[in-house]
């Protein structure tokens, strides 16, 4: 039984040696497997709410932090729900609390697969927006940690995370905002883009200091852009591309607006840039029809079209691209994970297996990752409890090629142009070329064949 183990945690007279009963509790949890210490994990519910005793709530805090550690990956499914219950008690009076607190949250963040960050970042956003100072610091820490862990998929969710983050930029208390800055500087520099590197503590600043926009937008404007822009630079630029638009000043309008144009260029998907469109469309729409020359008109009108090409089509029309092909939700991951799992005994233990992994796939389907390695990463560490290591890994194996098939089946695909052109391959290769601050060209496919004749054509003014 467990209750003593508990009763052990909470009597103990000092934080040692209530971390050496937490200890105790999670190794003979362990003793009796995960099936039997859900119970376990769910007893510790009341004590986190007992806002009487302090022994309580820190007892249960490293409890949960023990667990973690004992269990790993496999754990995470019941683990995980705990964590607005401990982003709570960042906030406690009690500092020994607030410090069990921070050890319960990285040992229970510290579990999941980089895969599942889009499953952790709304138990986050909802403690940095509504809970008390104390925790919000915590929830930006843990978010600037997995800038670190899980880079690929931090700069994937950076247009849900950057807007959330800013306002916290803006707290009335300064331990606030100082973590805040420091978040959000960690999650602009997963973007990994070499033309902003430099740029990025002015991008930045003028988040906290809307008045330096101008001197950022003035210091971009002289960037020569020719790395391919993908939906985290998008991101990042465009809080300060609205306020851009939005200035008073010409100049400054004019140079967001040949910046927009010159970024749009670089976008290879429509799918990165679609949904910016919204944001950016009113500010250039606005230039267009008050602009106070008929120059700056027309190079808002010039950055409108690139825009609305590289977007896909005019928002709303007929015409647009559609972007994505297909969606898949968790319940229907779920469907196919039950038809495919035989080997599993149905029970509320498996269920909650299950609905987890399946929200993992649903993530991975959402971003097109058909890694193999992904798959095997996001099902056989959960399922292992009610499975051999064989079974699992087949499972893993068999739901990917499902749905790789699956994606093949339904993927909006562009069709390679086949190469027809006869003689010695003398180069094929890629590149781009920027020169005064235009792009010149932009992953251009070139091709040359001995015996062949070839010449670059353009218009006046194309470089």
């Amino acid at each position: 039984m467990s209750a003593p183990l508990i009763d052990a945690i909470i009597k103990a007279e000092n934080t040692e040696q209530r971390q050496v009963a937490a200890d105790a509790l999670a190794a003979f949890a362990k003793s009796e497997g995960l099936v039997k210490s859900v119970a376990i994990i769910d007893s510790l519910n009341p004590l986190l709410e007992n806002k009487k005793s302090v022994p309580h709530r820190e007892g249960a805090l490293l409890a949960l932090g023990s667990l973690a550690t004992t269990f790993g990956q496999a754990g995470e499914p019941f683990l995980i729900p705990q964590m607005p219950k401990v982003f709570e008690l960042y906030s406690d009076k009690m500092v020994v609390v607030r410090e069990a607190a921070s050890v319960a949250s990285k040992a229970i963040m510290s579990l999941p697969t980089r895969y599942a960050v889009r499953l952790l970042l709304p138990v986050i956003f909802h403690a940095i927006k509504e809970s008390k100072w104390y925790s919000k610091i915590g929830a930006l820490d843990i978010l600037s940690g997995l800038t670190f862990s899980a880079p690929q998929q931090i700069s994937a969710a950076l247009s849900d995370i950057i807007p959330i983050v800013s306002e916290a930029m803006w707290d009335s208390k300064p331990e606030v905002r100082d973590q805040a800055t420091k978040t959000i500087t960690d999650c602009f520099n997963v973007v990994g883009n070499p033309d902003l590197i430099s740029s990025i503590p002015y991008l930045v600043g003028c988040i906290n200091r809307p008045e330096e926009a101008a001197e950022c937008i003035h210091q971009l404007a002289a960037t020569t852009f020719v790395t391919t822009v993908e939906e985290p630079t998008l991101a990042i630029m465009c809080p300060l591309l609205v306020r851009g638009l939005a200035e008073r000043t010409p100049s400054i309008q004019r140079q967001t607006a040949v910046i927009i144009d010159n970024m749009c260029k670089l976008v290879e998907n429509p799918a990165h840039a679609q949904q910016f469109l919204p944001k950016l469309l009113p500010g250039l729409d606005r230039m267009i029809e008050i602009g106070a020359s008929p120059e700056l008109r027309s190079v808002a009108e010039r950055a409108r079209s690139t825009l609305v090409r590289v977007g896909g089509g005019e928002p709303g029309s007929k015409d647009q691209v559609v972007i994505i092909a297909y969606s898949v939700s968790a319940a229907e991951v779920l469907e196919v994970l039950k038809a495919k799992a035989a080997f599993v005994k149905e029970d509320t233990f498996s269920a909650a297996l299950f609905a987890y992994v399946s929200t993992l796939c649903a993530e991975l389907i959402a971003s097109r990752n058909f890694e193999k390695d992904a798959w095997v990463a996001s099902v056989v560490p959960y399922l292992t409890v009610v499975g051999s290591d064989a079974e699992t890994a087949a499972l893993a194996a068999e739901l990917n090629a499902f749905y790789v098939d699956f994606d093949a089946k339904n993927a909006l695909n562009n069709a390679a142009v086949e190469d027809v052109e006869e003689g010695e391959l003398l180069c094929d290769c890629e590149f781009s070329l920027a020169y005064g601050g235009m792009i010149l060209l932009n992953k251009t496919r070139l091709n040359l064949r001995r015996g062949q004749r070839y010449g670059l054509c353009g218009p006046n003014g194309v470089g």
